[in-house]
C-alpha cells in the first residue's frame, strides 16, 4: 500500500516523521519516493518540522546520505502509514499546500548563500538551534562533520563557528552570552574582538590562560578573509590590513598599561599569529602577504608593549628582557637564551646602527604616541629597534637593582628628553644605593656597580672600540661625561671609606686616568660633606675624623701643601678647638661642625662660647689661634667683607687675620668686664690694643675700619670698680692704692681708645678721659692729703734723717704745668726714700705714649696758656715724664726696690 501513496500523503508522511524526529522512517520514505522527496524539500522539511532538541548525531547520517545518495533500497511493509491513511487524497492535497515549509535562503556569507541546499541548509540549521535552544556543543556536532563539504562551510565553520562556540564554551552552565550568533556575526570588528577577548570573571587578576584564547579564538577568528581591507596608494603594490587583528594588537597594549602580567603572560605562551588551533583536523590558510602583515604587526606590538610596560621590578625587567630576546628569534636577528642576569654579566654594546635612531628629534614623541603606527622607528621590527629596547631593559634593571625603581618607558624619557639635571639626581639616587649596599659588600660588588655606571653612559658604545662620535648621547646617563661619573663613584668610595681601593683607582698611576684637578675637587667634596654631617666637633671621632682620613686618602694626587688641603685642615683645627667648650646657638640643638661652614660670621660663634663658658676669656691666644684657623679655613671674619672668593693673597689673607684678632681680642675684654675681670680687659688693652692698624693701608683690598678696638677700650675705660671687682693678683710698681691705680689704668685704656678710634668718636672718648683724669688728680691729692696726716700723727720729722714735709701742692704740682716745669719742681722738693719710692711707681705705672688726636685736641682747648707752655706742647705730658725720670734716674738707685727695667734705654726718654 506505501508504494500506491499519493504524493501528497508522502510529503505529510514526511512531515510527521519529521516531527517525530523518526529518522529511520524518513530514511525509508525517502529511499522509496526520490521523485516526490528531493533533496531541497527534504532539508526543507527537516529546517521546519525537525526539533532543534534533537540531538545532531540522530540526523547527521541521514544528511551524509542524503549528499553522497547512498540510500539503500529497502521495504516498505514495515513503514507506518497509519497517519495519512484516514486521509483522502483530497485532504491530503489541501494539507500538503498548507505546510509553509522555510525556505534554504540565506544572504551572507556569499559562499554559502549560493551554495548547495545542504551548505545553506546547515547555516540556517546552526542559527535555529543557537535560537531556540544554545546548546553550543550541538553546534559544533552538526557543523564539524560537513567541515570539508564546501570551502564557504568550511571557512564559515572555522573562522566564525568555532570561535563563538569556544568563547560560549567559557561560561559557565545557565550563563547566556551576550550575543547569539547570527548578532556576533553582524558587529563590527571592533566589537567583536572585545567580546572574544572580554574576561568570564573580570575578577581575576591576572587572567588566566589568555594565550589560549589567542590561539584558539582570536587566531582562527582573524583567519577569516573577510575581515581583511586590500588598499593600494599611487600606484603601489597593493597593502594588506585587517581591522579585527588591529584592534587585537591594540587590547595587548592596553593590557601592557593596566595588567602587564596578562600581557606578558599572553606573548610568553603565545607563538604569535601563527600559532592557530583550528582542531578537529581542518584548518585555514592565508596568503603570503596577509601572513607577513601579522607577523610584522605583532612584533610591533610586542615592542610597543615593553615600552607601555609600567611595572618597575626585576621579575618584570626579567619576563621582558626573555621576550624580546625571543621576538629576536622570532624576526630571523641573532637571539639567544640567555637571560638577563646573564647577559648583565657580559653587558654587549649598542653598534653605531643602533643608535641611529638616537638622533632623531622626535625620538621622545615616538615613544608616547602611535607605538603601533608603522612609522615608529622605535617599534618597527628590526636589529636596531629591538637593541635599543634591550638597552633600555637592561638600563632599567640597572636602575632597579640600585634602589631606583624604572621601567623600559622611564629609562626612555631619562634617555630620549637629554636633560642632564634629570640624569645628575638619577645618579645620585644610584649612588646612594650602592653606598648602603656596599658596606655589605666587597671590593668586587663596587668595581662591578662602577662598570655598570660607565655602561650607564654610553651603553659600551664608547668603551667597544668603535666611533665615538654621538657615544655620549647614546645611554641613559648620556648627558654626564665620564670624567663626572668617575668623580661620583670617587666620592662614593671615599664616603664608604673604601680608601683603599679609591688609591687604586685613582691615586697616582691607577687604572682609571682622571685630570688631577677632578680628583682633588672631589676629594675636598667629599672631606667636606663628610664635615657637614658630622655630629661631633671633636676631630678624633665622627664625621670629622672621616674629613681628616679622607683628606690624607690620596696623598699622591691630593699633598697636604696644596691649598684646598691646608684650608679644610684649618677648618678641621678651629672645629676641633670648639669641642672644649660649651656651646648652643639654638635652645635645644647642641652645636654641630656644620655650622661653623655655613654661618655668615663664623667669629661670632666665639662670643658664644665666651657667654655660655666662665672665665673662658682668659684664653685669649686659644681663641686668637681658632680665629686664625677660620681665616685660613676660608671662612668670612667679618660680615661685611662679602667676599666672593677666597682668599688668595697675602694681602687679604692679612687683612682677615688682623680683623679676626681684633675682634677676638675685643669679645674677650667685653667677656671679662661682664664678668668683672677688669684687670684681664685692662691687660688685653695694653698689651693687644696698642699695635698700629692696617686700615690705611694701600694694601688692603677693603676699606676697614677697626670698629671693635676702640669700643673694647673705651668700654675698659668706662668700668667702674663695685664690690664683685676682681682684685688684683700683684700690684708690681703700681699704686698701692687700688682706686688710683684703676683709675690709672683707665686712663690708658681710654689713651688706647683715642689712639684706634675713628676721628667721629673721639669727642665722645675724650669727654670721658676728661673725667677719669678729674678723679684721679682728686684721688691723688686726697690720698697725699691722707698721706701728711698719717705723717704728722707719726712725726716724721721726728726720725733720723727724715727730710721736712712738704704741702700736697709743692709736691704734686698742677696736672697743667709742662713737663720741664713739674721736673724742676719735682728735683726741688725733698722727698723721704719711701715716697721717692712710691711716687716712682707710680709714675712708672703711667704707661702714655704720644697721642697725635689727643694733642691735636688739647691743642684747641688750652690756646690760652700758649706764651706759658711756649713750645711744650710737643713734648709728653706729666705721667710720662714722671715715667720715663723714675725709669732713667733710679735705675741706680732704688730701682731694685720698685722692680724698674734696669735695660731700658734712656734715649728712649728723650
Amino acid at each position: 500500500m506505501a508504494n500506491t501513496l499519493h504524493p501528497a500523503k508522502v510529503l505529510l508522511l514526511a512531515v510527521h516523521f519529521a516531527q517525530h524526529a523518526d529518522i529511520d522512517s524518513l530514511s525509508i520514505l525517502t529511499s522509496t519516493h526520490t521523485t516526490i522527496i528531493h533533496d531541497e524539500i527534504l532539508l526543507r522539511i527537516l529546517l521546519t518540522h525537525l526539533p532543534e532538541t534533537e540531538r545532531p548525531a540522530a540526523y547527521v547520517g541521514f544528511l551524509q546520505k542524503l549528499v553522497d545518495h547512498s540510500f539503500e533500497p529497502c521495504q516498505l511493509t514495515g513503514l507506518d502509514t497509519s497517519p495519512v491513511n484516514s486521509i483522502d487524497d483530497n485532504e491530503a492535497v489541501k494539507r500538503a499546500t498548507k505546510l509553509h515549509l522555510l525556505p534554504l535562503v540565506c544572504r551572507n556569507p556569499p559562499e554559502i548563500a549560493q551554495g548547495d541546499a545542504l551548505s545553506r541548509f546547515l547555516f540556517l540549521r546552526i542559527h535555529q538551534m543557537n535560537e531556540e535552544t544554545g546548546m553550543l556543543a550541538q553546534l559544533l556536532d552538526l557543523l564539524l562533520p560537513f567541515g570539508r563539504h564546501s570551502p564557504g562551510i568550511h571557512k564559515w565553520a572555522m573562522s566564525t563557528v568555532i570561535p563563538y562556540v569556544r568563547k560560549g564554551l567559557q561560561y559557565r552552565a545557565g550563563t547566556s552570552l551576550a550575543y547569539s550568533l547570527i548578532e556576533f556575526e553582524k558587529l563590527p570588528d571592533h566589537q567583536a574582538v572585545d567580546f572574544l577577548l572580554c574576561p568570564v570573571d573580570s575578577r581575576a587578576q591576572p587572567r588566566e590562560n589568555v594565550d589560549h584564547d589567542l590561539r584558539s579564538i582570536i587566531g582562527p577568528w582573524v583567519y577569516d578573509t573577510d575581515r581583511w581591507e586590500n588598499s593600494s596608494e599611487d600606484g603601489e603594490s597593493s597593502r594588506v590590513f585587517c581591522p579585527g587583528w588591529h584592534k587585537v594588537c591594540e587590547w595587548f597594549l592596553s593590557q601592557a598599561t593596566l595588567s602587564w602580567s596578562t600581557a606578558v603572560q599572553a606573548i610568553e605562551r603565545w607563538g604569535g599569529p601563527e600559532d592557530v588551533e583550528f582542531g578537529h583536523g581542518i584548518a585555514l590558510d592565508l596568503p603570503a602577504a596577509h601572513r607577513y602583515y601579522l607577523r610584522q604587526t605583532y612584533a610591533t606590538t610586542v615592542l610597543a608593549c615593553v615600552y607601555g610596560v609600567q611595572e618597575a621590578t626585576l621579575e618584570s625587567l626579567r619576563r621582558l628582557h626573555s621576550i624580546l630576546m625571543n621576538l629576536r628569534v622570532y624576526l630571523g636577528l641573532n637571539g639567544g637564551t640567555m637571560s638577563l642576569e646573564e647577559t648583565m654579566k657580559v653587558l654587549p654594546g649598542l653598534s653605531s646602527t643602533d643608535i641611529a635612531v638616537f638622533h632623531n628629534d622626535r625620538v621622545a614623541t615616538y615613544m608616547r604616541n602611535d607605538l603601533l603606527g608603522q612609522n615608529n622607528p622605535l617599534t618597527r621590527p628590526s636589529e636596531g629597534a629591538t637593541n635599543l629596547l634591550l638597552a633600555l631593559t637592561r638600563s632599567a634593571y640597572i636602575l632597579t637593582l640600585f634602589g631606583s625603581p624604572s621601567s623600559p618607558r622611564r629609562v626612555g624619557d631619562l634617555t630620549f628628553l637629554h636633560d642632564e639635571r634629570d640624569q645628575r639626581s638619577e645618579i645620585s639616587k644610584l649612588l646612594r644605593t650602592i653606598a648602603i649596599q656596599a658596606s655589605k659588600e666587597n671590593d668586587d660588588f663596587l668595581l662591578k656597580a662602577r662598570e655598570f655606571l660607565l655602561w650607564l653612559r654610553d651603553w659600551g658604545h664608547g668603551t667597544a672600540g668603535k666611533p665615538t662620535a654621538g657615544a655620549a648621547t647614546a645611554g641613559a646617563l648620556g648627558m654626564l661625561s665620564k670624567e663626572y661619573v668617575e668623580a661620583e663613584f670617587l666620592k662614593l668610595l671615599l664616603s664608604r671609606e673604601r680608601y683603599s681601593l679609591a688609591r687604586n683607582l685613582y691615586d697616582g698611576g691607577g687604572p682609571v686616568r682622571l685630570p688631577v684637578e677632578v680628583v682633588q675637587d672631589s676629594v675636598y667634596e667629599s672631606a667636606l660633606s663628610a664635615f657637614d654631617n658630622a655630629t661631633n666637633p671633636n676631630r678624633s671621632r665622627g664625621g670629622l675624623k672621616r674629613c681628616d682620613e679622607i683628606i690624607h686618602a690620596l696623598p699622591k694626587t691630593v699633598g697636604l701643601s696644596l691649598p684646598g688641603t691646608k684650608r679644610i685642615i684649618a677648618l678641621l683645627k678651629a672645629t676641633h678647638a670648639l669641642s672644649d667648650y660649651r656651646l648652643v646657638l639654638k635652645q635645644g640643638e647642641p652645636f654641630s661642625p656644620v655650622v661653623l661652614r655655613v654661618h655668615s660670621d663664623p667669629i661670632f660663634i666665639i662670643e658664644k662660647v665666651l657667654e655660655q663658658n666662665p672665665r673662658a676669656y682668659t684664653r685669649l691666644q686659644e681663641f686668637l689661634e681658632m680665629g686664625m684657623n677660620m681665616v685660613r679655613a676660608g671662612l668670612p671674619s667679618y660680615r661685611k667683607l662679602d667676599s666672593p672668593t677666597l682668599l688668595t693673597s697675602d694681602s687679604e689673607l692679612n687683612l682677615a687675620a688682623y680683623i679676626a684678632e681684633r675682634r677676638i681680642t675685643a669679645m674677650c675684654i667685653e667677656a671679662a668686664l661682664k664678668e668683672d675681670d677688669f684687670e684681664t680687659a685692662y691687660s688685653y688693652v695694653a698689651s693687644r690694643l696698642s699695635m698700629q692698624s692696617p686700615e690705611n693701608s694701600d694694601t688692603s683690598p677693603w676699606p676697614v675700619v677697626d670698629e671693635w678696638s676702640w669700643k673694647a677700650a673705651l668700654q675698659a675705660g668706662q668700668y667702674i670698680r663695685t664690690e664683685r671687682s676682681q682684685q688684683p693678683t700683684h700690684l708690681g710698681t703700681a699704686s698701692g692704692n687700688l682706686e688710683i691705680r684703676h683709675l690709672e689704668q683707665r686712663i690708658e685704656c681710654l689713651a688706647t681708645a683715642l689712639r684706634v678710634a675713628p676721628t667721629s668718636q673721639l669727642q665722645e672718648i675724650l669727654k670721658s678721659f676728661r673725667r677719669c683724669e678729674e678723679q684721679l688728680d682728686s684721688a691723688i691729692k686726697e690720698e697725699a692729703a691722707n698721706e701728711l696726716a698719717l705723717g704728722e700723727e707719726a712725726k716724721v720729722d721726728n726720725l733720723p734723717g727724715a727730710f721736712d714735709q712738704v704741702n700736697v701742692e709743692q709736691q704734686y704740682p698742677v696736672r697743667n704745668m709742662t713737663a720741664s716745669v713739674a721736673a724742676q719742681q719735682t728735683e726741688e722738693a725733698p722727698m723721704s726714700l719711701f715716697d721717692l719710692s712710691r711716687a716712682t711707681a707710680r709714675a712708672a705705672q703711667r704707661n702714655f705714649t704720644a697721642i697725635p688726636s689727643l694733642q691735636s685736641i688739647t691743642r684747641g682747648a688750652d690756646a690760652n696758656n700758649n706764651e706759658h707752655e711756649g713750645g711744650s706742647l710737643s713734648r709728653i705730658r706729666k705721667r710720662d715724664q714722671l715715667r720715663e725720670a723714675a725709669t732713667g734716674t733710679l735705675v741706680s738707685g732704688v730701682g731694685w726696690l720698685i722692680g724698674a727695667n734696669v735695660g731700658q734705654n734712656k734715649e728712649e726718654t728723650s
